[in-house]
């Protein structure tokens, strides 16, 4: 639980908001070098070819989308502990659309809260940022790789 009193100033309510947005993005950011050292070590232990290439991206979406959920549930966690959500699977739903900035609109948080769902959304748009940019990157040198072979 977090320690009283629950942040009651939108000051307090903002810091809180900037701790949580940064441990989100240095967590994704520890988790992107892991996965670029992981396929950097195995890069050459792999066999060559199509179904290879494809189960390493298939992989790297699946650990990448993991890293995703671990941050949805900071924020759930935080919302229900602070006492923002009743639950947490309404804490859970909420900071899935929320993140993800589907923003569906049927839970909101009540309006002395508001602000942190912006926050959330921020935090996913820059971990989405760093997602793609791994993604893409990881993409890009497995074709550099095969145009090599060939």
């Amino acid at each position: 639980m977090l320690p009283e009193p629950i942040p009651d100033t939108p000051l307090e309510k903002l810091i809180w908001g900037a701790l949580l947005l940064a441990l989100c993005v240095a967590v994704h950011a520890a988790g992107m070098i892991g996965l670029g050292r992981l396929v950097r070590d195995r890069w050459q232990d792999r066999s060559p070819g199509y179904f290879s290439d494809l189960w390493l991206l298939v992989r790297m979406a699946w650990m990448i989308t993991l890293l995703h959920m671990v941050q949805i549930v900071v924020w759930a966690w935080f919302f229900t502990a602070s006492g923002g959500l009743p639950n947490v699977q309404t804490a859970f739903y909420f900071s899935s659309v929320t993140y993800t900035t589907l923003g569906y609109g049927d839970v909101v948080l009540p309006p002395t809260w508001r602000g942190m769902s912006g926050l959330e959304s921020l935090t996913g748009i820059l971990t989405a940022g760093l997602s793609t940019g791994f993604f893409f990157n990881l993409l890009n040198r497995i074709l550099e790789h095969r145009q090599q072979r060939h």
